[in-house]
């Protein structure tokens, strides 16, 4: 096992999780702060899927390629622990907004009722 190999696969992987986190729960957030417009929102939200699977789609073939190439002298002082401690938090991460995202109200839910008001059902 080429311990640097799967590192750096590793490495894109997490990145793909953080750029599928980004686009997934918090584009809104993203273009309000840009003042982006719904188009644009939407196009954040395709250009980080896109980008989040081809970023982890190649972390994957090199981590696979990794646990298959055989070991060199500098891979002695790779720690991998570490990383697939940071890939289990953010699969962690995601699951858990998936979750919160899917037992919240929606935003037009959560608005108040005043007196006088009809509920349309």
């Amino acid at each position: 096992m080429r311990k640097s190999t799967v590192r750096n696969g590793l490495r894109m992987i997490m990145a793909a999780l953080i750029l599928i986190i980004l686009a997934s729960f918090y584009h809104v957030q993203i273009s309000d702060l840009f003042s982006l417009t719904l188009s644009e929102e939407s196009r954040i939200y395709r250009l980080g899927m896109f980008w989040a699977a081809a970023i982890g789609g190649y972390g994957v073939v090199l981590t696979a390629f990794g646990f298959v190439l055989s070991s060199i002298n500098k891979d002695t002082q790779v720690r991998l622990r570490p990383l697939f401690a940071g890939v289990s938090a953010l699969i962690f991460l995601f699951f858990y907004l998936l979750s919160s995202e899917i037992s919240a109200p929606a935003r037009d839910e959560q608005r108040r009722v005043h007196p006088g008001e009809t509920i349309t059902i």
